[in-house]
């Protein structure tokens, strides 16, 4: 154990090591799912990752910059990964403040969670409107096929699904802490568009893994 936290034991290298098992492998990418950490450490860190054999580095192909993929020994942290998020879920949930809610890792982990087999066509629009927040109030997911991107600034494309909502809302649907029949009874979320996708929206949009975890005040 001691040398096992030698390794993976430092600040942020669980959750860079998250990021990589979720499918993130570009420097920005990593960044955007730990949104307070510097280039700096993260840099560092990766760098560590690498020399204790949990991470290749690549050369991204006709580009300036790496990507960052996770060896086996990496892949192997996932069972553990797991216990601590299910650990968090069931004792750390009712620790949450205001500020721990972010709403660039919440669009993230959304971005993520789409099911594009179950949308509607080549191409679905999802927008969001956070009422708790001034700035980058606004986001869209834009699907088109099999992939999904997240826009800051409207794509100019008409929308299929619109959600209203603030970002504690939003993030307790996704963790399981409420459902979006709940949420929209409550008011606390106003959803419009395409019937075919707003009557079942946990059928393209998913809930995260730990979902299903009551927390321990709940047992």
């Amino acid at each position: 154990m001691a040398k096992a936290t030698e390794i993976i034991g430092e600040k942020w290298t669980l959750l860079i090591i998250r990021e990589l098992l979720m499918g993130g492998s570009r420097f920005n990418v990593l960044q955007r799912g730990l949104s307070l950490i510097s280039p700096t450490i993260l840099t560092k860190r990766l760098h560590s990752l690498e020399a204790q054999g949990l991470v290749v580095k690549k050369k991204i192909q006709g580009q300036r910059g790496y990507e960052y993929f996770p060896t086996t020994s990496c892949k192997e942290l996932l069972p553990i990964i797991r216990q601590i998020g299910d650990w968090g879920m069931r004792w750390a949930r009712q620790h949450l403040t205001d500020t721990d809610y972010d709403v660039e890792l919440l669009m993230l982990y959304l971005q993520r969670s789409v099911v594009p087999d179950n949308l509607i066509g080549r191409e679905t629009v999802v927008r969001f409107k956070f009422t708790d927040i001034a700035d980058m109030s606004d986001w869209w997911l834009l699907v088109v096929d099999e992939d999904v991107d997240i826009c800051v600034s409207d794509p100019g494309k008409d929308v299929d699904v619109y959600f209203t909502t603030n970002v504690r809302t939003m993030a307790g649907i996704w963790m399981g802490g409420t459902t979006y029949r709940k949420a929209i009874a409550s008011g606390d979320l106003q959803v419009a568009g395409l019937k075919a996708l707003t009557r079942d929206i946990p059928s393209w949009l998913g809930n995260s893994i730990f979902a299903d975890i009551p927390s321990a005040s709940e047992i």
